[in-house]
């Protein structure tokens, strides 16, 4: 992790001493790829081509998508499945010592029918890209945007490097990468005032939540001291996998990003993809002060 941080933020400070530099294209959307492609085993030649298809998948998981996104995401989800068909094929046919062959293994001790093994790795390969890279590019960008709009704890963040994973945390609680979530009711279930009826689905308004009064004092405000548990990587059984990873990330990044000797800042506003459920920045333009 540290060896990827250090190339691309060396490579981004060379093209931020001509000019303007965008952040997330050459860091923030890279680190993530790199950190779950290397492992898995990935040839970097593909890395590109996932980030696109793992861009359009996630419209599916939108509050009110449009049949065009519907689309575009349905044939993302097509090409996503067929490339790791494709991968689990070629390791079957080449085991290694990587994770998707490991994988492979393990099934192929616990279930005797290849067809189902098969269909439990690929479950697993794809859900490892669809859960590590959109959100892991937007903490990593969102976290170098709300310390340059708040210069204040960026210098107590150089001053003290161990309160950056306080910051990380108060960063997803601040602006979590994902604002709503989908459930089901499995069983006829009171919230509240409201009963939700079994099979009903309920949006977990999650961004909200993390904006509430009556769970954070003052909670628009950006805190590295907050100190409060938040709902970014969900909870209970379905509490990401990837957390750790995610944290290392953003916490890597930043310790080599504020040990170097530029100071960057905003050369303007980010430009964000047009959600609701997935928050997506799409460029966040630095300069050198």
């Amino acid at each position: 992790m540290e060896r990827a941080v250090d190339r691309l933020l060396t490579d981004f400070t060379d093209q931020l001493r001509h000019g303007p530099a965008d952040f997330h294209t050459l860091v923030s959307e890279e680190l993530p790829i790199i950190a779950i492609g290397e492992w898995m085993g990935i040839p970097a030649t593909d890395f590109g081509l996932l980030r696109t298809l793992t861009h359009d998948q996630v419209f599916t998981q939108e509050l009110f998508p449009t049949p065009s996104q519907l689309a575009l995401s349905d044939s993302a989800t097509k090409q996503l499945r067929d490339y790791f068909a494709e991968l689990i094929r070629a390791r079957r046919k080449n085991p290694g010592s990587d994770p998707v062959s490991a994988w492979i293994r393990t099934w192929d001790a616990l279930e005797p029918d290849r067809h189902r093994t098969d269909e439990a790795v690929h479950a697993i390969a794809l859900f490892m890209i669809l859960a590590a890279l959109e959100t892991t590019s937007h903490v990593l960008s969102t976290s170098v945007r709300l310390l340059l709009e708040h210069p204040e704890h960026l210098e107590s963040l150089r001053c003290d490097p161990e309160l950056i994973p306080d910051a990380v945390d108060e960063v997803l609680r601040y602006d979590a990468p994902i604002h709503m979530i989908s459930r089901v009711a499995s069983t006829g279930t009171r919230i509240g005032d409201t009963l939700v009826p079994a099979g009903h689905m309920v949006q977990l308004m999650v961004g909200a939540a993390h904006h509430d009064p009556a769970r954070y004092p003052d909670p628009h405000r950006f805190s590295l001291r907050r100190g409060a548990s938040h709902l970014a990587f969900g909870a209970g059984i379905h509490y990401c996998a990837g957390n750790a990873l995610a944290r290392l990330e953003a916490v890597t990044l930043l310790t080599s990003l504020l040990g170097r000797s530029i100071r960057p800042r905003l050369s303007g506003p980010p430009r964000w993809a047009p959600r609701v459920a997935f928050r997506r920045i799409t460029s966040l333009q630095l300069t050198l002060t």
